[in-house]
């Protein structure tokens, strides 16, 4: 089971069986705000706040069709028979024929427009066998209209509320209808036709329907296909042996406090369950058509957006868009099935821990949150903070997590009980903007911005050890040597300070810069610094000797985007740009940098390069994302943007006060600008993330990608590869598959080996493919269930060439986390799975010893019955929990 979920310009899949989430590899221009799932799961139709429609195979996960509506759209949704679908715009409907499994140039043909509401449309529903759909509106009405020609069904609309209509759902197997207002209220209306009861037209002339559709096509702009009006108000002569609506019944939701502001709801026709969601983040479920309260929770303080439920009735997903949040409900059990919330204001700082499984974010709503990269699951946040959180880190060991804040704490999260040990504060209160922690674990460093001092803690007491004092302006940035005990730290006073912790806390070095420094990092073996000003330039040190090595100007690739409002261009604005974040690559050749930009550049710092730009976004919903100016977006009056459509109502454009770069948040409408406020690298070297306006990134290394042309002939093919493993000759196999480079053969001739045969081959493999076969290890944890047979592996390389690696180990070390990782998450399942059957596994023992005691000549067959039979129930709870963990 799964459901799709979109965030921004992206969208997200939810594996339920799998307990994991995919982001589709396709964005669109703007904001998605509208969603049609096919019957079949396999087709999804994204449309963006313009109009602009993708159609997205979710098998292949590729667009298969883009198409424009001109107009912003209110709402799609697929026929139950997968042959139509239904988009809504203005005030009109759009009949389409839903594309095929056949290759088709024009995947969206128009079959019918419907005339009928006066306003704009917010809802559709459809019958159970597609003959018929309802469309509600924001003029109070709810119109049923039929995908194809009914003699005895006239369109007409059903009125009753005092209210935008918020949702319509047909009962199952019928043409008898709910329809639920904004104000609270809800309808029932009875059809005194069944489904089987409509009548077919009879067919017209259809040459002369074609000509006139082609004479009509020829004036409009864009095609609209059969033309369907509806009477709001039609005469008793034409609903004389017609279709009829009655209302049989109205009742309305309790209207104590915001419950009577009906914000999305849902229907389940096979169980009669109405869920509803209210602008208060309470919901109610409710037995129809008796209209029987179930049950009554509040989930969020927020609106809840919309509402879904699963095929079965037993799960009901929640979103709340306001805060971000996603959450999964069994209504019979009352507990979550997933609860998944981000970060309700940006995101500032990002952590990898040190085998990569985890990431750790921290933002400016106080929040820190831990992820699990392999699943994109949070699983679990804190809380404690009182303001927003500056900057997180890992220790060493990984199962420690500081973050330091505005409010004047840095904390210490212990991830074995997920609670809040230790709490380092300042004699006199202080914000504080930057962390470090050394690589030992036990001395905490934190920089003011306002004091201008260093703190220092010790992790094991909490006690403060020390103040550092000596910089002029505000800390940016600090960081530890991974090697020495040496702390950098950047200023705003064009200052590098460099502190030996274990010689009294004295300045060791101090490096004088031509401008404002921001952030300084690093390198993996501590033998170099590199340093980002606010000029835009990267400098690298070696801090050893004081000796600048080298540097980058990175102005020019920052590529600052054109605000709405500015009255200069992107290339002029940018010169007053500069990099705020940097990181090194595992391996320490590269380093990543971002800043104020759509873009993240990754440079070589032994050529001072640019190797490649990221765009993080193409979304045109935030600020800075345009590069010139748009014409078309000037008026007489000036730009657009400073217009307010809505007259000073909520769909205005509001005006962002001088400085305020990510909107006046008094506003309800407002574009964040585009911005990269932290880059990190993976450990293991095989991705990289950021936190962005966008929320948290993750870009990962595609191995598959890359071949090795040394020492290829022409003899290296697939069929002599087989050839030589038929032989039994498995060292020159697996040398000449790494040589063609394809995974799956790669993997074919590694298992072929017999597990007795891995000792030799290990050791007769040339040390230029034992890395190699390494890094492939470590990927094929990832997703083989051949776990004891690859352990052997990876024990026997490393067992027999440890002491050449070791040699290699500062470029090796990426690969070498990359296998710990791998093995660490397996470790962690296997642990959990023993923990959770460890009686079980005690009382199976027992009863084998128990029954090894007895004497054949005292056993019975009525005791071998017994003892089998409680073997086998014991085995069938082992499997059950096994399949539960």
């Amino acid at each position: 089971m799964f459901f799709l979920h979109s965030c921004s310009h992206f969208t997200v899949v939810w594996f339920y069986c799998s307990n994991k989430c995919e982001t589709l590899p396709l964005a669109t221009r703007l904001n998605i705000v509208c969603v049609g799932l096919s019957p079949d799961g396999s087709l999804a139709i994204l449309i963006d706040e313009e109009g602009a429609a993708l159609l997205v195979s979710l098998i292949g996960k590729c667009v298969i069709h883009q198409f424009y509506f001109h107009k912003p759209v209110h709402s799609v949704s697929f026929s139950p028979d997968g042959k139509k679908f239904v988009v809504t715009k203005d005030n009109l409907a759009y009949l389409y024929h839903a594309p095929g499994k056949k290759r088709e140039f024009n995947a969206f043909v128009l079959d019918k427009t419907y005339y009928g509401p006066y306003d704009e449309t917010t809802c559709i529903d459809w019958t159970d066998d597609s003959k018929c759909f309802a469309v509600g509106s924001k003029d109070m009405s709810t119109w049923v209209f039929g995908a194809e020609r009914w003699e005895n069904l006239i369109y007409y609309s059903l009125g009753g509320h005092k209210d935008v209509i918020v949702a319509c759902f047909f009962e199952e197997n019928s043409l008898d209808l709910y329809t639920i207002s904004q104000d609270a209220a809800l309808c029932v209306w009875q059809c005194d036709t069944e489904l089987d009861g409509l009548k077919p037209m009879p067919p017209k002339d259809a040459a002369k329907e074609k000509k006139a559709a082609e004479d009509d096509e020829e004036l409009l702009e864009e095609p609209k296909g059969e033309e369907i009006h509806g009477k709001a108000d039609p005469s008793e002569q034409e609903t004389r042996n017609k279709v009829k609506y009655s209302r049989v019944a109205k009742y309305f939701f309790n209207k104590e406090g915001d419950f009577n502001n009906v914000t999305a709801a849902a229907y389940h026709k096979k169980t009669h369950l109405l869920v509803t969601g209210f602008a208060s983040g309470i919901f109610h479920l409710h037995e129809l058509p008796d209209f029987n309260l179930i049950h009554s929770l509040s989930i969020s303080d927020q609106r809840i957006a919309s509402i879904s439920i699963n095929c079965t009735g037993d799960w009901i997903a929640f979103g709340c868009s306001g805060l971000g949040q996603l959450l999964v409900w069994e209504w019979q059990s009352e507990s979550y099935v997933l609860k998944q919330q981000g970060h309700f204001n940006s995101m500032v700082s990002l952590a990898y821990s040190p085998d990569g499984q985890y990431i750790v974010t921290g933002g400016e709503d106080g929040k820190v949150k831990v992820w699990n990269t392999s699943s994109s699951f949070c699983f679990v946040t804190f809380t404690e903070h009182n303001s927003g959180v500056t900057a997180v880190t890992f220790t060493s060991t990984g199962y420690v997590i500081l973050s330091a804040s505005l409010d004047g704490t840095v904390r210490a999260f212990d991830l074995h009980r997920y609670r809040n040990f230790r709490t380092f504060t300042s004699p006199r209160p202080s914000q504080f903007s930057s962390l470090a922690v050394d690589s030992s674990g036990e001395i905490v460093a934190a920089g003011s911005q306002d004091s201008f001092e260093i703190f220092i803690w010790s992790m094991q007491s909490g006690r403060l050890l020390d103040v550092l004092a000596g910089h002029e302006g505000p800390i940016s940035s600090l960081s530890f040597n991974p090697i020495k005990c040496v702390l950098a730290s950047a200023s705003w006073d064009k200052t590098v300070k460099l502190w030996d912790m274990l010689d009294s806390w004295r300045t060791k070095e101090t490096f004088i810069m031509n401008s404002d420094v921001l952030v300084v990092a690093f390198r993996p073996d501590g033998k170099e610094l590199a340093v980002a000003a606010l000029n835009g330039q990267i400098t690298f040190w070696d801090h050893e000797n004081a000796v600048q090595i080298g540097s980058i100007e990175g102005r020019h690739d920052l590529q600052m985007g054109r605000k709405e409002l500015d009255k200069i261009t992107a290339k002029q604005a940018a010169k007053g740009k500069s990099f705020t974040t940097l990181c090194y690559s595992a391996d320490g050749q590269s380093i990543l940098a971002g800043g104020l930009s759509k873009f993240v550049c990754i440079y070589n710092v032994k050529e001072q390069i640019l190797v490649k730009k990221f765009e993080i976004s193409c979304n045109y919903s935030l600020d800075a994302m345009e590069e010139y100016l748009d014409r078309r977006k000037m008026t007489e009056f000036g730009s657009m943007a400073l217009i307010d459509e809505g007259g000073g109502g909520d769909e205005g454009v509001a005006i962002p006060l001088p400085g305020v770069k990510r909107g006046d948040m008094s506003y309800r409408h407002f574009k964040p600008e585009i911005r990269v406020t932290c880059v990190r690298f993976c450990p293991t070297g095989r991705s990289w993330a950021a936190t962005t306006t966008e929320g948290l990134l993750l870009y990962s290394l595609d191995s598959g990608l890359i071949f090795d042309p040394f020492e290829l002939d022409i003899d290296v093919t697939p069929s002599n590869i087989h050839k030589t493993l038929s032989q039994k000759e498995y060292t020159v196999a697996i040398v000449m598959a790494f040589k063609l480079n394809e995974k799956k053969l790669i993997q074919e001739v590694i298992e072929a080996v017999p597990s007795s045969e891995v000792d030799v081959v290990c050791s007769s493999l040339p040390d230029l493919y034992v890395e190699k076969l390494l890094e492939f290890l470590a990927s094929a944890f990832e997703t083989s269930c051949h776990l004891e047979f690859y352990l052997t592996w990876a024990h026997k390389l490393l067992m027999l060439h440890g002491q050449k690696l070791k040699t290699r180990s500062v470029k090796l070390l990426p690969v070498i986390q990359f296998l710990q990782k791998s093995i660490q998450r397996h470790f962690e399942d296997v642990s959990k799975l023993c923990e959770w059957n460890i009686y079980n596994i005690k009382y199976a023992l027992a009863i084998s010893q128990q029954r090894g005691m007895k004497r054949p000549a005292e056993e019975t067959p009525e005791d071998e019955e017994e003892l089998d039979s409680d073997s086998d129930y014991l085995m069938q709870d082992a499997h059950k929990d096994n399949l539960r963990s």
